[in-house]
């Protein structure tokens, strides 16, 4: 199918692109951005979008999705369609699945379904230990084989130095990207809250900042001696963000994301005991979220993902301490990536560029990109529209988001997947 967007205000960082033009789609590739038709184009569909932003689908290195296993709500089918709402058209998920993604099959099994739900690109991160328990490696080369541009832990990080050693040894040996979640779990304890005034006050057990900055020194060293190419996920605290400069500074072959809840929200919203501000690594200071959206500004972080995790009624009806961590975080990340340019934090392109073209750069994968020879995934939205956040119409599995209520200005207006329209705001 041919199709036109036409007069849309385009704006691709990959290109350093923005201007009003015209986008050419055919057989489900970006053919070209002109303000001229291309010889023998002729348009099936005509898609009016002056006064709108055309923008690359956003990537997310980070989305749990719900299959295979029970343990968080929701299926590849109801998180990639929570995903296009929100404009988010590839997505990684962690391999805390069940069973978890540390062979070949369980990896196939993830993109058959991806593929099946044919709504957005599900990239499967393979486990850097079996059973993610850090003791015995995964088999890497066959996960490779098997379609996963990445190794994780997930929230299960590799205790013994040895272990890790080895693993990031034999990563990059088979030249895979490790995705590394720092955190000490003797240091954690079994905490639920940032270690500040605020647990301290309602007594919750807490959680230092030295849990994550002591695992993340340990495994830069790591890093630096195997040469491995590693991604730190979800930086929480000024200390993180300085210790990664200083690696960058070093030459080391880094790059680095936050949560997009972590830019918004503090240790303050966990006063009223609420379990949906329950997120693990914790809500920190007012002085950390302010030193990571420097680090946004500054590029040390590259990358802002969701850390979606779906979860059902009974995980976050709880006492704080009690509920499961974990907010559903698909259709806020554009919404809450946008929020932080009215907060005159980044510009325009520089949002865009850190839910695009940079984590897409960072798995090594043809997205996040309007340029010619693209698959066409992008995102139309109408900054002049206005809309408010219900949990209750939440198309994920998961509803539990703090943000409920939260007002936001541009909407995505139309999500189109390899060149076909997967979401439209007022489906006709």
């Amino acid at each position: 199918m041919n199709i036109l967007i036409e007069q849309a205000r385009i704006i691709d960082p990959s290109q350093q692109l923005d201007k009003v033009s015209n986008l050419y789609i055919s057989r489900g590739h970006v053919m070209a951005i002109s303000d001229q038709t291309p010889e023998g184009f002729i348009a099936d569909q005509v898609i009016n979008a002056k006064g709108k932003w055309l923008i690359p689908g956003l990537v997310d290195m980070r989305a749990r999705l719900g299959e295979p296993g029970k343990k968080f709500a929701g299926s590849i089918a109801s998180e990639t369609k929570a995903a296009v709402a929100g404009g988010i058209t590839s997505l990684c998920c962690p391999p805390d699945t069940d069973p978890v993604t540390d062979t070949q099959a369980v990896a196939e099994l993830i993109q058959r379904r991806g593929r099946q739900a044919a709504t957005a690109f599900v990239l499967p991160t393979g486990a850097l230990t079996k059973g993610l328990e850090g003791k015995l490696l995964s088999n890497m080369h066959s996960l490779k084989q098997g379609g996963c541009v990445a190794l994780s832990q997930a929230n299960q990080p590799v205790e013994n130095p040895l272990v890790m050693k080895n693993a990031l040894d034999y990563a990059s040996s088979q030249d895979l990207l490790v995705i590394l979640r720092c955190e000490d779990q003797e240091l954690k304890n079994n905490g639920v809250a940032h270690a500040g005034m605020v647990s301290t006050r309602l007594g919750l057990p807490n959680i230092p900042t030295s849990a994550e900055t002591i695992a993340l020194a340990r495994d830069l060293i790591l890093v630096e001696e195997s040469g491995v190419r590693a991604h730190f996920s979800q930086l929480s605290c000024a200390r993180s963000v300085e210790m990664i400069a200083q690696a960058k500074q070093r030459g080391l072959p880094i790059t680095c994301d936050v949560a997009i809840h972590q830019l918004h929200l503090t240790e303050m919203d966990v006063m009223d005991f609420d379990p949906f501000t329950h997120v693990s690594p914790p809500l920190r200071s007012q002085a950390d979220r302010d030193a990571l959206r420097m680090g946004v500004k500054t590029g040390i972080i590259d990358a802002i993902v969701s850390d979606h995790t779906p979860l059902g009624r009974d995980d976050k009806a709880l006492p704080f301490g009690e509920s499961t961590p974990g907010i559903s975080g698909l259709e806020t990340l554009l919404a809450l990536t946008l929020r932080l340019v009215e907060d005159g934090l980044i510009d325009l392109s520089q949002a865009i560029k850190l839910v695009s073209q940079q984590p897409a750069d960072i798995l090594g994968i043809h997205a996040g990109s309007l340029a010619v020879g693209y698959s066409a995934d992008c995102v139309l939205i109408d900054p002049e529209s206005y809309w408010t956040l219900d949990r209750k119409q939440m198309l994920s599995g998961g509803k539990n988001t703090p943000f409920n209520g939260w007002e936001f200005n541009a909407q995505v207006e139309m999500t189109l997947f390899q060149g076909r329209p997967v979401y439209r705001v007022n489906p006709v």
